[in-house]
């Protein structure tokens, strides 16, 4: 692919509404929470937004695309392995995951004493050092469906570079 450019950076979104009773997943940790996130898998918007980051960096589509939510097979599934069947895809189309950037926006539970174990499980299963995975945690102040307490909302951002 002569001229192709050896970096691409991909940006993924996902919101999932808030239920009393479900368990709040995020970057494949349990939270503790009265409301988890309501979906087909786990709900886990952060693993999420990453995995259609990773996808968008490739140009391969969404997560629905791969992992839609009409198939029973990922009824109750855990996003984790969304992504790490994307890192998969990565090395299997010839490139590597580089870093990767996310926001989480959710009014409740505060989630600061949560990032090191969120960060660490996301470095686990995407193969990289930990200091290439960066979660900040937002709140709404009150805004929209996320500041209602209605929905939570995560953003990624992922570089990859070509395999040499």
């Amino acid at each position: 692919m002569s001229g192709a450019p050896d970096y691409r950076t991909g940006i993924g979104w996902d919101s999932h509404r808030l239920k009393k009773g479900r368990p709040l997943i995020l970057g494949g940790v349990r939270i503790e929470s009265e409301f988890g996130l309501d979906g087909h898998s786990d709900a886990d918007v952060l693993s999420h937004a990453i995995t259609d980051a990773l996808l968008g960096a490739l140009a391969q589509g969404d997560i629905g695309m791969h992992f839609p939510d009409s198939d029973p097979k990922w009824k109750d599934a855990g996003s984790l392995h969304f992504l790490h069947h994307t890192v998969q895809l990565l090395g299997v189309a010839g490139w590597k995951l580089v870093n990767v950037d996310a926001n989480v926006l959710i009014e409740k539970p505060k989630l600061k004493d949560y990032r090191q174990a969120i960060r660490e499980s996301l470095a686990r299963t995407l193969g990289l050092p930990l200091d290439c995975v960066s979660v900040k945690f937002k709140t709404a102040e009150g805004v929209g469906p996320v500041g209602r307490g209605e929905s939570a909302e995560a953003q990624a951002v992922a570089t990859i570079t070509r395999r040499t």
